[in-house]
């Protein structure tokens, strides 16, 4: 366990974003907690009791963000080694995916399983993914696994399919083209099975050192049977708990795996326990079918699993969790909770904040029955801003009329929707400004929100959804978890601007964030605190 600290910190002549006082531009902190917030001629008195005065020199501090969806093996193994990301065509990944077999060899990593994520067929002019032969001729033998980048499907070269016992007998299986489903899932496992000790804990590492240089101090990870492993998971909180930081709070996504959980130390049986797939795997679960697909999908869990699932999770006090995607996935995840209701009573399946994550494919009476169950919506704005728009992979999918109604962010926030904002990383990069700006500029205008709500869901809504309802906000009493921040002119910026998008008047009494209008610059995080612990400062070395 990390060393917690008893000093004394006055951070002064900067801008403090605390509801407490939406001019304080002062903030001190006793240990691990937030003890006052203030003007600066009020931060004189504190200065000589101090053990450590800041001079912000007009930056902003902010609560630190919470990422409310990662998985940290294979964000980190992205970080550190084969990040298909971007690449602009088949034939850019396939030249990439020779040179980062050939460095391997030259590491002495042959022999063992070589993992990369993030190739997206949608955008490349080819229209396709490789061919198993491709594949094959770019690894020059090696066993290789490459996620697609919504990790739903896969690639797996000759020697990978070879290491996988009984793989073309399982759902998904396809001699040549990506493997989805079951078959995916085996493959995920023999190759992370293949990773030793030390690789596993440098991409674990590479994630945490990623997430505090970004201002994150809390992470949300999902694990599973199916995403990772319970070695993988218990591996993950024993990093953070003798990590300086960020904190790390653990779902496992099993069904019918409380007792699971509640051995792995995790705080809730959920996550990515899979009712549906991806829509770019085209394995999310539709009523209609696939625009570009005879088919509606792919569904994992019926509403009766579901239901019983939360039920279990209900009657044990533990917070259930489901990924879903497609809108008859989440048809059966709201039939099945609608099912627990009816046996346990709306205020004891209310109380838990059962999660759904990802939540897509929304529409209004998906929307009010998510209020009235009291689930949290732990959603991925950058999904919207990587596969949105009219152009978007969402369109190719699904057409241009169900593709807009996907991720509606204000009708959850009018409804009382709780939201949580996470990255799903690798699917998607720790990027927690660049997240607010997605919800706060939707690609699909009526869809948007401010960015003091995106920025809320983006910091305590994290908090609320593991039921730490006085985290996340700097305010005296609470947990001193905060990150300052090199930024531009504050605004108080609306979600359109059809209406007043942006103002600076002091007497609106609302405090002021970053512009985070596309195409300016982000803020760059100078200092990350968690707990009254510096786990990031820019420019300090290691």
């Amino acid at each position: 366990m990390t060393e917690r600290t008893s000093r004394t910190v006055l951070l002064r002549g900067g801008t403090v974003y605390s509801p407490a006082d939406p001019f304080a531009t002062a903030m001190l902190i006793e240990g691990e907690q937030v003890a006052w917030v203030g003007s600066e001629g009020a931060a004189d008195g504190y200065a000589s009791v101090a053990d450590e005065v800041v001079d912000l020199a007009g930056a902003l501090v902010t609560p630190a963000f919470v990422d409310a969806h990662v998985h940290a093996t294979s964000a980190g193994l992205a970080l550190t080694g084969l990040d298909l990301t971007g690449c602009p065509t088949l034939a850019e990944a396939l030249a990439r995916i020779a040179a980062f077999v050939s460095a391997a060899s030259g590491e002495g990593l042959a022999g063992g399983v070589l993992i990369g994520h993030g190739w997206d067929e949608s955008g490349w002019p080819e229209g396709r993914p490789p061919t198993r032969a491709e594949l094959d001729e770019a690894a020059g033998g090696a066993a290789i696994y490459l996620s697609r980048t919504d990790v739903h499907s896969a690639l797996a070269s000759s020697a990978l399919r070879g290491l996988t016992p009984g793989l073309d007998a399982e759902p998904g299986f396809h001699p040549e083209a990506p493997l989805t489903r079951d078959a995916h899932h085996a493959v995920r496992r023999t190759a992370l099975a293949h990773l030793t000790d030390a690789q596993r804990r440098a991409a674990q590492l590479a994630t945490l050192e990623r997430a505090a240089a970004l201002g994150i101090g809390s992470l949300h990870e999902c694990a599973g049977p199916e995403i990772s492993s319970e070695q993988d998971l218990t591996a993950l909180l024993a990093l953070a708990a003798e990590h300086q930081g960020p904190e790390v709070y653990g779902y496992w996504g099993e069904l019918g795996g409380v007792e699971t959980a509640r051995r792995l130390g995790a705080v809730g049986a959920g996550g990515d326990l899979f009712v549906d797939g991806a829509l770019g795997s085209h394995t999310a679960c539709l009523h209609a079918p696939y625009q570009d697909a005879e088919h509606t999908g792919t569904a994992y869990l019926t509403a009766d699993q579901v239901a019983d699932h939360v039920t279990a999770c209900t009657e044990a006090g533990l917070q259930a969790g489901f990924h879903a995607i497609g809108d008859a996935a989440l048809s059966a995840v709201l039939a099945g909770v609608g099912t627990a209701v009816a046996r346990l009573g709306l205020p004891a399946v209310k109380a838990l904040r059962h999660r759904v994550e990802h939540a897509e494919a929304l529409d209004d009476k998906a929307v009010a029955a998510f209020a009235e169950y009291g689930l949290v919506a732990s959603v991925q704005p950058a999904f919207d801003a990587a596969w949105g728009g009219p152009d978007g992979m969402y369109v190719q999918r699904l057409g241009a009329e169900r593709a807009a109604g996907l991720n509606p962010f204000a009708a959850l926030l009018r409804a009382g929707v709780p939201l949580a904002f996470g990255s799903d990383a690798p699917v998607t990069a720790l990027d927690p400004w660049g997240t607010v700006r997605a919800a706060a500029f939707h690609r699909t205008p009526d869809h948007r929100i401010s960015v003091r709500a995106a920025f809320n869901a983006h910091t305590r809504g994290g908090w609320r959804a593991i039921g730490h309802d006085h985290e996340g906000v700097l305010v005296p009493g609470a947990p001193a978890s905060y990150a300052v921040w090199e930024t531009g002119d504050l605004v108080v910026q609306a979600p359109d601007s059809r209406v007043a998008g942006w103002s600076t008047d002091p007497r609106s009494g609302t405090p002021g964030l970053p512009d985070l209008t596309p195409g300016g610059p982000l803020p760059a995080c100078l200092r990350t605190v968690v707990r009254g612990r510096t786990v990031y400062q820019a420019g300090r070395p290691g």
